[in-house]
Protein backbone atom coordinates (compact mmCIF):
# COMPACT_ATOMS: atom_id res chain seq x y z
CA UNK A 1 0.00 0.00 0.00
CA UNK A 2 1.37 3.58 -0.65
CA UNK A 3 0.18 6.15 1.29
CA UNK A 4 0.42 9.67 -0.26
CA UNK A 5 -1.64 12.51 1.39
CA UNK A 6 -5.23 11.61 2.41
CA UNK A 7 -4.59 8.94 -0.52
CA UNK A 8 -3.79 5.17 -0.70
CA UNK A 9 -3.20 3.10 -3.62
CA UNK A 10 -2.95 -0.28 -3.99
CA UNK A 11 0.37 -2.14 -5.37
CA UNK A 12 -1.14 -2.85 -8.69
CA UNK A 13 -2.70 0.75 -9.15
CA UNK A 14 -0.61 3.45 -11.55
CA UNK A 15 -0.09 6.90 -10.57
CA UNK A 16 0.49 10.08 -12.22
CA UNK A 17 2.72 12.99 -10.93
CA UNK A 18 1.86 15.90 -13.22
CA UNK A 19 5.15 18.23 -13.50
CA UNK A 20 4.18 22.34 -12.51
CA UNK A 21 7.79 24.40 -13.15
CA UNK A 22 7.85 27.19 -11.33
CA UNK A 23 10.83 28.56 -13.38
CA UNK A 24 11.37 30.83 -16.12
CA UNK A 25 13.69 28.78 -17.94
CA UNK A 26 12.45 25.12 -17.89
CA UNK A 27 13.80 23.01 -20.29
CA UNK A 28 10.43 21.92 -21.39
CA UNK A 29 7.77 24.57 -21.32
CA UNK A 30 10.60 27.58 -21.25
CA UNK A 31 8.64 29.12 -18.22
CA UNK A 32 4.59 28.71 -19.15
CA UNK A 33 4.29 28.05 -15.70
CA UNK A 34 5.84 30.25 -14.04
CA UNK A 35 3.22 33.04 -13.29
CA UNK A 36 0.41 31.92 -10.98
CA UNK A 37 -2.71 31.89 -13.11
CA UNK A 38 -1.63 29.80 -15.99
CA UNK A 39 0.12 27.22 -13.11
CA UNK A 40 -3.23 27.10 -11.22
CA UNK A 41 -4.73 26.54 -14.90
CA UNK A 42 -2.27 23.39 -15.27
CA UNK A 43 -2.73 22.04 -12.40
CA UNK A 44 -6.63 22.08 -12.99
CA UNK A 45 -6.17 20.22 -16.10
CA UNK A 46 -3.97 17.82 -14.98
CA UNK A 47 -6.11 16.72 -12.16
CA UNK A 48 -8.84 16.93 -14.88
CA UNK A 49 -6.87 14.67 -16.92
CA UNK A 50 -6.32 11.89 -13.87
CA UNK A 51 -2.99 13.31 -12.07
CA UNK A 52 -3.12 12.64 -8.62
CA UNK A 53 0.08 14.04 -7.33
CA UNK A 54 1.19 17.69 -8.43
CA UNK A 55 4.65 18.05 -8.02
CA UNK A 56 5.85 21.67 -8.19
CA UNK A 57 9.39 22.79 -8.75
CA UNK A 58 11.37 26.01 -8.25
CA UNK A 59 14.79 25.09 -10.08
CA UNK A 60 15.49 23.67 -13.25
CA UNK A 61 17.27 20.52 -13.01
CA UNK A 62 19.78 21.58 -15.75
CA UNK A 63 22.79 24.31 -15.35
CA UNK A 64 21.52 27.77 -15.50
CA UNK A 65 21.16 30.93 -13.56
CA UNK A 66 21.98 30.40 -9.56
CA UNK A 67 18.44 30.27 -7.32
CA UNK A 68 19.24 31.21 -3.68
CA UNK A 69 17.24 28.78 -1.73
CA UNK A 70 15.34 31.91 -0.45
CA UNK A 71 14.13 32.75 -4.01
CA UNK A 72 12.90 28.78 -4.90
CA UNK A 73 10.86 29.38 -1.61
CA UNK A 74 9.34 32.42 -2.96
CA UNK A 75 8.52 30.54 -6.54
CA UNK A 76 7.11 27.78 -4.13
CA UNK A 77 5.91 28.10 -1.25
CA UNK A 78 2.78 30.42 -1.93
CA UNK A 79 1.99 28.12 -4.84
CA UNK A 80 1.67 25.17 -2.39
CA UNK A 81 -0.71 27.20 0.00
CA UNK A 82 -3.00 28.01 -3.23
CA UNK A 83 -2.99 25.16 -4.21
CA UNK A 84 -3.93 23.26 -1.24
CA UNK A 85 -6.81 25.48 -0.55
CA UNK A 86 -7.99 25.43 -4.19
CA UNK A 87 -7.81 21.34 -4.73
CA UNK A 88 -7.73 20.41 -0.83
CA UNK A 89 -7.64 16.82 -1.82
CA UNK A 90 -4.81 16.32 -4.45
CA UNK A 91 -1.27 15.33 -3.53
CA UNK A 92 1.33 18.06 -3.33
CA UNK A 93 4.64 17.23 -4.23
CA UNK A 94 8.03 19.66 -3.88
CA UNK A 95 10.97 18.60 -6.32
CA UNK A 96 13.83 20.39 -4.09
CA UNK A 97 16.96 18.82 -2.63
CA UNK A 98 16.86 21.57 -0.02
CA UNK A 99 15.96 21.37 3.61
CA UNK A 100 15.21 24.98 4.29
CA UNK A 101 12.96 24.50 1.03
CA UNK A 102 11.40 21.62 2.12
CA UNK A 103 10.77 22.28 5.92
CA UNK A 104 8.53 25.94 4.32
CA UNK A 105 6.70 23.95 1.53
CA UNK A 106 5.42 21.20 4.62
CA UNK A 107 4.24 24.31 6.62
CA UNK A 108 2.42 25.30 3.59
CA UNK A 109 0.68 21.77 2.99
CA UNK A 110 3.04 19.66 0.86
CA UNK A 111 2.68 16.12 1.51
CA UNK A 112 5.39 14.73 -0.68
CA UNK A 113 9.14 15.83 -1.00
CA UNK A 114 10.80 14.72 -4.18
CA UNK A 115 14.44 14.96 -3.71
CA UNK A 116 15.57 14.60 -7.07
CA UNK A 117 18.91 14.82 -5.79
CA UNK A 118 19.49 11.95 -3.78
CA UNK A 119 20.44 13.13 -0.53
CA UNK A 120 22.64 15.70 -0.86
CA UNK A 121 21.39 17.39 1.49
CA UNK A 122 20.51 14.76 4.59
CA UNK A 123 18.39 17.01 6.51
CA UNK A 124 15.90 16.83 3.99
CA UNK A 125 14.96 13.43 5.10
CA UNK A 126 15.19 14.80 8.36
CA UNK A 127 12.32 17.60 7.60
CA UNK A 128 10.21 14.61 5.89
CA UNK A 129 10.31 12.39 8.92
CA UNK A 130 9.85 15.84 11.34
CA UNK A 131 6.91 16.30 9.29
CA UNK A 132 5.57 12.73 8.48
CA UNK A 133 5.26 13.36 5.00
CA UNK A 134 6.50 11.32 1.94
CA UNK A 135 10.21 11.12 0.51
CA UNK A 136 10.85 10.01 -2.65
CA UNK A 137 14.33 8.90 -2.57
CA UNK A 138 16.52 9.03 -5.94
CA UNK A 139 19.69 7.57 -7.80
CA UNK A 140 21.61 10.69 -8.87
CA UNK A 141 25.31 8.95 -8.76
CA UNK A 142 26.77 11.06 -6.69
CA UNK A 143 26.48 14.24 -8.83
CA UNK A 144 25.88 17.43 -7.74
CA UNK A 145 22.58 19.52 -8.24
CA UNK A 146 22.58 20.79 -11.83
CA UNK A 147 25.19 19.07 -12.96
CA UNK A 148 25.14 17.21 -15.84
CA UNK A 149 27.42 13.75 -16.11
CA UNK A 150 30.55 13.30 -17.89
CA UNK A 151 32.37 10.09 -18.45
CA UNK A 152 30.13 8.78 -15.32
CA UNK A 153 30.86 5.08 -15.26
CA UNK A 154 29.36 1.97 -13.10
CA UNK A 155 30.93 -1.61 -12.84
CA UNK A 156 26.78 -2.72 -12.21
CA UNK A 157 24.41 0.64 -12.41
CA UNK A 158 21.32 -1.60 -11.14
CA UNK A 159 23.95 -2.61 -8.52
CA UNK A 160 24.63 1.35 -7.75
CA UNK A 161 20.92 2.54 -7.86
CA UNK A 162 19.95 -0.27 -5.64
CA UNK A 163 22.49 0.15 -2.95
CA UNK A 164 21.92 3.90 -3.16
CA UNK A 165 17.89 3.87 -2.71
CA UNK A 166 17.91 1.07 -0.55
CA UNK A 167 19.88 2.89 1.33
CA UNK A 168 17.92 6.42 1.27
CA UNK A 169 14.69 4.38 2.14
CA UNK A 170 15.91 2.57 5.07
CA UNK A 171 17.58 6.03 6.96
CA UNK A 172 14.23 8.17 5.80
CA UNK A 173 12.38 5.38 8.01
CA UNK A 174 14.67 5.41 10.89
CA UNK A 175 13.86 9.70 10.92
CA UNK A 176 10.56 9.18 10.91
CA UNK A 177 9.00 8.72 7.37
CA UNK A 178 6.37 6.71 7.55
CA UNK A 179 7.16 3.49 5.16
CA UNK A 180 4.52 3.10 3.33
CA UNK A 181 5.13 7.28 2.03
CA UNK A 182 8.24 6.24 0.85
CA UNK A 183 9.24 5.50 -3.02
CA UNK A 184 12.82 4.80 -4.77
CA UNK A 185 13.39 6.67 -7.96
CA UNK A 186 16.36 5.58 -10.74
CA UNK A 187 16.90 8.77 -11.32
CA UNK A 188 17.13 8.35 -15.07
CA UNK A 189 19.75 11.14 -16.95
CA UNK A 190 20.87 12.41 -13.57
CA UNK A 191 24.67 11.21 -13.09
CA UNK A 192 24.18 8.75 -15.70
CA UNK A 193 24.73 8.70 -19.94
CA UNK A 194 21.76 7.13 -22.26
CA UNK A 195 22.81 3.05 -22.09
CA UNK A 196 23.15 3.62 -18.28
CA UNK A 197 18.85 5.18 -18.27
CA UNK A 198 18.43 1.85 -20.81
CA UNK A 199 20.02 -0.30 -18.58
CA UNK A 200 17.73 1.31 -15.76
CA UNK A 201 14.67 1.31 -17.25
CA UNK A 202 15.14 -3.00 -18.45
CA UNK A 203 15.96 -3.80 -15.59
CA UNK A 204 13.44 -2.24 -13.33
CA UNK A 205 11.75 -5.40 -12.57
CA UNK A 206 14.72 -5.76 -9.84
CA UNK A 207 13.52 -2.22 -7.82
CA UNK A 208 10.03 -3.41 -8.00
CA UNK A 209 11.23 -6.57 -6.86
CA UNK A 210 12.82 -4.83 -3.46
CA UNK A 211 8.90 -3.83 -2.30
CA UNK A 212 9.46 -0.54 -2.06
CA UNK A 213 6.77 1.54 -4.81
CA UNK A 214 9.10 2.72 -7.56
CA UNK A 215 8.58 6.22 -9.24
CA UNK A 216 9.69 7.17 -12.45
CA UNK A 217 10.71 10.65 -14.09
CA UNK A 218 11.07 9.77 -18.19
CA UNK A 219 9.27 12.04 -19.48
CA UNK A 220 10.96 14.28 -22.56
CA UNK A 221 14.15 13.66 -21.08
CA UNK A 222 17.54 13.22 -22.65
CA UNK A 223 18.16 9.19 -22.80
CA UNK A 224 14.74 9.23 -24.88
CA UNK A 225 16.18 12.29 -27.17
CA UNK A 226 19.45 10.32 -28.05
CA UNK A 227 18.05 7.19 -28.29
CA UNK A 228 14.98 8.33 -30.99
CA UNK A 229 17.67 11.31 -32.06
CA UNK A 230 14.61 13.71 -31.25
CA UNK A 231 14.58 17.51 -29.70
CA UNK A 232 12.36 17.82 -26.35
CA UNK A 233 9.43 18.72 -28.48
CA UNK A 234 9.52 15.12 -30.42
CA UNK A 235 9.87 13.11 -27.30
CA UNK A 236 6.61 11.60 -26.16
CA UNK A 237 6.34 8.94 -28.31
CA UNK A 238 9.39 7.28 -26.91
CA UNK A 239 8.38 9.02 -23.53
CA UNK A 240 5.12 6.98 -23.89
CA UNK A 241 6.86 3.53 -24.93
CA UNK A 242 9.39 3.72 -22.13
CA UNK A 243 6.47 4.25 -19.89
CA UNK A 244 4.56 1.28 -20.87
CA UNK A 245 8.10 -0.72 -20.62
CA UNK A 246 8.30 0.60 -16.80
CA UNK A 247 4.60 -0.41 -16.72
CA UNK A 248 4.86 -3.56 -17.23
CA UNK A 249 7.55 -4.12 -15.60
CA UNK A 250 5.83 -2.52 -12.25
CA UNK A 251 6.86 1.04 -11.60
CA UNK A 252 4.11 2.64 -9.76
CA UNK A 253 4.22 6.50 -10.44
CA UNK A 254 4.88 8.70 -13.32
CA UNK A 255 5.97 12.12 -13.49
CA UNK A 256 5.19 13.32 -16.70
CA UNK A 257 4.67 16.55 -18.48
CA UNK A 258 1.41 14.86 -21.14
CA UNK A 259 -1.08 13.67 -18.38
CA UNK A 260 -4.11 12.42 -20.44
CA UNK A 261 -1.41 10.35 -22.76
CA UNK A 262 0.05 9.05 -19.91
CA UNK A 263 -3.52 7.99 -18.77
CA UNK A 264 -4.01 6.06 -21.90
CA UNK A 265 -1.16 4.14 -22.00
CA UNK A 266 -1.04 3.08 -18.18
CA UNK A 267 -4.94 2.20 -18.27
CA UNK A 268 -3.63 -0.10 -21.10
CA UNK A 269 -0.90 -1.62 -19.57
CA UNK A 270 -2.84 -2.45 -16.56
CA UNK A 271 -5.95 -3.68 -18.79
CA UNK A 272 -3.29 -6.26 -20.40
CA UNK A 273 -1.93 -7.42 -16.96
CA UNK A 274 -5.28 -8.32 -15.72
CA UNK A 275 -5.24 -5.20 -13.40
CA UNK A 276 -8.00 -3.49 -14.86
CA UNK A 277 -10.99 -4.15 -16.81
CA UNK A 278 -11.76 -3.11 -19.69
CA UNK A 279 -13.66 0.44 -19.77
CA UNK A 280 -15.86 -0.96 -22.43
CA UNK A 281 -16.46 -4.78 -23.50
CA UNK A 282 -18.91 -5.22 -26.15
CA UNK A 283 -17.41 -6.80 -28.65
CA UNK A 284 -18.77 -10.51 -29.64
CA UNK A 285 -21.31 -10.05 -27.00
CA UNK A 286 -24.39 -8.10 -29.00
Amino acid sequence: MLRLGRREFDAHEPVIMAIVNRTPDSFYDQGATFRDEPALARVEQAVSEGAAIIDIGGVKAGPGEEVTAEEEARRTVGFVAEVRRCFPDVIISVDTWRHEVGEAVCEAGADLLNDAWGGVDPQLAEVAGRYGVGLVCTHAGGARPRTRPHRVAYDDVMADILRVTLGLASRAVSLGVPRESVLIDPGHDFGKNTRHSLEATRRLGEMVGTGWPVLVSLSNKDFVGETLDKPVKERIVGTLATTAVSAWLGAQVYRVHEVAETRQVLDMVASIAGHRPPAVARRGLA
